[in-house]
Parts: structure tokens; C-alpha cells; sequence
């Protein structure tokens, strides 16, 4: 697979499909089985509130995950995006009912690379109820 997307046909300012991801206590449970990340703060409400927070809370690399998918789904392919780095600012707080918790990401070509390389930086806002759950959101995206 390649990126669908063209070096040539972007510019800084443009913007990626917005996505809204939903989050639930059972995405939680999988995501520990598929990681290994059982620590009980991401599906343990009586222990999650014993060491001060609000409430269980989705793993940090499950919503940066989640937030690099509007990367990977507008370049058209996963290995495209050869860097990624954020700040983990606010956890994504997954309330025990049957909404859970949802996380809104949006992004955006920032800068273009370099033609040798055609590689262009995007980056990316990721929200959970209101509050800004990323920062220094970026990703390197090489572009056919």
C-alpha cells in the first residue's frame, strides 16, 4: 500500500475528515487483553477513585490510537505516517453507562517537508468532553 493522497495536491491549512470516537468500558477490556495493560485505573471504578481520579480512564496509547486514524484513514494508508508524538494533557474520563466517553479529533496539514522527501506535518486536536485529552499532537505523513 501507498498514501492515496499527493504531495502536490496538499497545502498548509488544509484540513483532514473530523472523527468522533466512542469509547466505551468494553473497548477498554479489549484494548487491555490486546495490550497487556491491565492496570485496574482503566476498568476498576472502585480503584481508579481511590487514587483521586473521577473515574476509570482510557489508556493514553488507546486514544492516541484513536486520534492518529484520521491520519492514516485521509492518507490511505497506515504506513504512511512515519513519526507521531503527543502530550498526554487530560485523561479521557469512561463513565459506566451506555454512552461512555467520546473522543472528537480534527487535523490539519501544518507544513509541508520537503519534496525529496514528500513528506508533510499534520497536526492534530483531540477532545473529550470539552476538554483537550492531547497536546502537541503531530504526525509526519509521507505522501505519494
Amino acid at each position: 500500500m501507498a498514501a492515496v493522497i499527493s504531495y502536490d495536491d496538499v497545502e498548509p491549512g488544509t484540513e483532514l475528515p473530523s472523527r468522533s470516537f466512542p469509547v466505551t468500558r468494553a473497548d477498554l477490556v479489549r484494548y487491555a487483553g490486546a495490550s497487556g495493560d491491565f492496570n485496574p485505573i482503566h476498568w476498576n471504578e472502585r480503584f481508579a477513585k481511590s487514587v483521586g481520579l473521577e473515574d476509570v480512564i482510557a489508556h493514553g496509547m488507546f486514544t492516541m490510537a484513536e486520534a492518529v486514524r484520521v491520519v492514516t484513514d485521509w492518507a490511505g494508508d497506515p504506513a504512511a505516517v512515519v513519526e507521531y508524538g503527543v502530550r498526554f494533557t487530560k485523561p479521557v474520563v469512561v463513565p459506566d453507562d451506555d454512552k461512555g466517553a467520546v473522543i472528537e479529533v480534527s487535523a490539519k496539514v501544518a507544513a509541508k517537508l520537503g519534496e525529496d522527501t514528500r513528506t508533510v506535518r499534520v497536526d492534530l486536536t483531540a477532545t473529550s468532553a470539552g476538554e483537550k485529552v492531547l497536546g502537541m499532537s503531530r504526525a509526519v505523513v509521507q505522501l505519494s
